[in-house]
């Protein structure tokens, strides 16, 4: 037997493996809710401020708080003892575990328009990660998380963010102040998580198998209205093998964000202004390869989701690309997401449209790079297939969601992709090189048609289902292989 058949074979046989491991999850919390409503039926009413006020699960595990738990009438679950150990009789001196659990099928019909080798039956990857949460009083706090991401069956080998078989994820010390009643000052020193505004740039990578961590400093200052963050970081590089991942050397990346209300907007907005800064020694475009200095300045407005809601972005890029001669670097972007909610009408339909737009060079022969550079982007940016990335690009995305039932979601889409230059390239998420620009004059990329279900089966178990067409356009069946993608894939997720 081949290789490619012993590992398609194992990714069929872990298909009954992860459905199990989805039966267990559901049934082990559904007999947690069965256990909390008999003790609410059996002792007085809890109020229903104390359940509301139960800590939530985040995407940044490190930004949860189980500090609440302290007290035991608000422990109604077996793991709430894993989330607040005590330590001594000291104030605030706590421990808390936690952890989540991803198996994640995924199937392609001529991935990447057929460029990457066919596979008939899927294959699967599985995350896993744990983390732990040392609280030392108000002003000490050490966390530290594991991550492991799997691959099986995938005829191609496992893909960069697709697997890291055992490492450190996370490990930071972090310092906290309180220099007046109104203001809070946190440092936090080592390997950590980023994550900042609509995660456009600079993100934890939640949808490929492995997320994103940066070797970072940075100082955090709440103060009444205003959110200030200043960091300094290497990204680190993910490898496939146990405990082997390093900070990426030859990439810098700092800057400052700030967020606010914003009582001039309408709808009660936020505002966030921020610049960012990226050294890289070995950078890819079109117009070739050499070292990159850029320096990202954006403005965004935005409010929370409400019967109209919007998010607008402008970004604009500015620095050095120094190959052969030193070119200067002009790109920018502009992105916008806006919906109305009818909640008044079933199913609380939201009706969206995104609209997106990132410069593209003009001429790879000037002295001039126009490429727009996402840094660090989301990695599902256009939905879980996302084979065209925000460089020299343009799309229009409407969408519709629809809530079936209280925990079942719906969520239908439409993406028409398009290159702002038809002299500059197609790149993916990551910014690799997709096609060459200078084969075919068409604009038009193709188009997406897309739907996703998500079942909250409770607090710790989301299950999702999601389905997706890429039909290919003039611009890629005159810069073959050009065919249709399909894509398939169902997730679990589990979280304590």
């Amino acid at each position: 037997m081949t290789t490619t058949n012993r590992n398609t074979s194992s990714a069929i046989h872990l298909v009954p493996v992860w459905l199990t491991l989805m039966l267990l999850c559901l049934k082990a919390s559904a007999r947690a809710q069965t256990t909390n409503a008999t003790q609410s039926q059996s002792n007085s009413p809890a109020p229903r401020t104390e359940i509301s006020a139960r800590p939530s699960f985040k995407q940044l595990r490190a930004d949860e708080d189980w500090s609440l738990l302290r007290d035991p009438q608000r422990r109604r679950e077996t793991l709430d003892t894993l989330k607040y150990i005590p330590i001594g009789q000291r104030a605030g001196w706590y421990l808390s575990f936690g952890g989540e659990i991803r198996p994640y099928y995924e199937r392609y019909q001529h991935e990447d328009w057929g460029t990457e080798p066919e596979d008939e039956t899927g294959f699967l990857l599985q995350r896993y990660m744990v983390h732990a949460d040392l609280h030392l009083g108000a002003h000490v706090r050490f966390f530290g998380q594991l991550k492991s991401g799997i691959e099986t069956g995938r005829r191609g080998g496992p893909r960069p963010p697709d697997e890291d078989k055992l490492d450190v994820h996370q490990a930071f010390v972090q310092f906290s102040a309180q220099p007046t009643k109104e203001a809070l000052l946190q440092l936090r020193i080592g390997r950590q998580e980023l994550s900042f505004g609509s995660s456009r740039l600079v993100s934890t990578r939640e949808g490929p198998n492995v997320r994103q961590s940066f070797d970072a400093v940075r100082l955090s200052l709440h103060a009444r209205q205003w959110t200030l963050d200043a960091f300094a970081s290497k990204p680190v590089q993910t490898k496939r093998g146990f405990f082997d991942d390093a900070a990426n050397h030859a990439q810098t990346f700092w800057g400052t964000y700030a967020v606010r209300p914003w009582a001039a907007l309408p709808l009660k907005g936020r505002v966030d202004l921020y610049y960012l800064g990226l050294a890289k020694k070995r950078a890819r475009f079109a117009q070739g390869a050499g070292h990159e200095r850029r320096h990202t300045i954006g403005a965004r407005v935005w409010n929370p989701r409400a019967t109209w809601d919007y998010n607008v972005e402008l970004v604009y890029q500015f620095g050095e690309f120094v190959t052969a001669q030193t070119s200067a670097i002009r790109a920018w972007t502009a992105a916008s997401d806006t919906g109305y909610t009818w909640r008044r009408l079933p199913l609380n339909p939201r009706l969206g449209l995104k609209a997106n737009v990132t410069s593209g060079d003009q001429d790879p022969a000037d002295n001039k790079l126009e490429t727009f550079n996402p840094l660090f982007p989301k990695g599902a940016y256009f939905g879980q297939l996302s084979p065209v990335g925000p460089l020299n690009h343009r799309d229009l995305h409407p969408n519709v969601e629809l809530t079936l039932w209280q925990d079942i979601a719906l969520t239908a889409d439409w993406v028409f992709y398009w290159r702002q230059s038809t002299r500059d390239a197609v790149y993916g998420i990551p910014g690799n090189l997709q096609r060459r620009g200078d084969q075919s004059a068409a604009r038009f990329i193709g188009q997406q048609p897309g739907l996703e279900i998500s079942w909250q089966a409770n607090h710790h178990t989301t299950f999702t289902i999601n389905y997706a067409r890429f039909l290919a356009g003039r611009f890629l069946h005159e810069t073959p292989p050009g065919r249709d993608i399909t894509y398939f894939a169902a997730w679990l997720t589990y979280k304590f």
